[in-house]
């Protein structure tokens, strides 16, 4: 098929054939697997997957794209579902899943965090993303790296990045490396917060100003003694507390 990627869509279609297998062979696809792809594009994995799975689910917004597809070999595995990812529900797709894709790179944080919400129906997830991402949310405390991203979502899942994937993988070339990342479900991994809506709005806030220390991003809803309580130095910043200190602190402020 000749299909120009449309900017709109963040297409960059997959056609290294030796990441596309190590990327397989990472999902470990098992023929009764629930699995879902964001994103089939051409079917760089769509393809491989469909002939070790009895059935596939797809996410497609592209028409074309969508078309192409019910033209393959492969079409009478395939369940096509069309629409705005971001919008889409996927408890309609029954049982315990696994989540694959080479993500839009343009909307790959909301759609992680609208994700979050399935955890407890998603078993693991391999998504190719912006390296800079997937180091964001593998990062560890007193990395660069480490921040709003990497704490709220290790609530969830246990991440690790398995791939590192060169622009020359893609066609057309993005202008980044890219990398794929295994996110395993972990929900409350890191503790469990009593008021969610709480710990993500202490977590927001506590990185807003990255150089300002943790006293002063949480002024008004901290104060040096709850921080204290909680092993927290207030003359610290963000970057150098733990994610189980966030849910500990939150839990304590929502006590109080």
């Amino acid at each position: 098929m000749q299909h120009t990627a449309r900017k709109r869509f963040g297409q960059n279609f997959l056609q290294d054939t030796g990441v596309i297998r190590s990327i397989i062979a990472a999902i470990n696809p098992q023929d009764d697997d629930i699995v879902v792809e964001i994103g089939p594009g051409l079917g760089a994995l769509t393809q491989p997957l469909s002939g070790c799975l009895k059935h596939l689910s797809v996410i497609e917004l592209d028409r074309d794209i969508i078309e192409y597809l019910k033209n393959q070999p492969f079409a009478d595995k395939l369940s096509i579902y069309s629409g705005d990812v971001l919008k889409f529900d996927f408890a309609q797709i029954c049982g315990i899943k696994k989540i694959v894709g080479n993500l839009p790179y343009n909307i790959s944080t909301p759609l992680l965090f609208h994700l979050a919400q399935y955890a407890n129906e998603i078993s693991e997830m391999h998504f190719m993303l912006q390296k800079e991402v997937v180091e964001r949310l593998c990062a560890e405390p007193n990395s660069k790296h480490y921040g709003r991203l990497s704490v709220a979502l290790q609530y969830f899942f246990a991440m690790e990045q398995i791939i590192t994937v060169p622009p020359t993988a893609f066609e057309p070339a993005p202008k980044v490396d890219s990398a794929v990342v295994r996110m395993v479900s972990q929900v409350g991994r890191i503790g469990t917060a009593v008021d969610f809506a709480h710990f993500s709005r202490l977590v927001t806030q506590s990185f807003a100003m990255r150089r300002k220390t943790i006293r002063n991003n949480l002024k008004g809803l901290a104060d040096d003694d709850d921080l204290l309580s909680q092993g927290i130095d207030p003359a610290s910043r963000a970057e150098n507390i733990a994610p189980e200190q966030f849910v500990g602190l939150s839990n304590y402020l929502v006590g109080k």
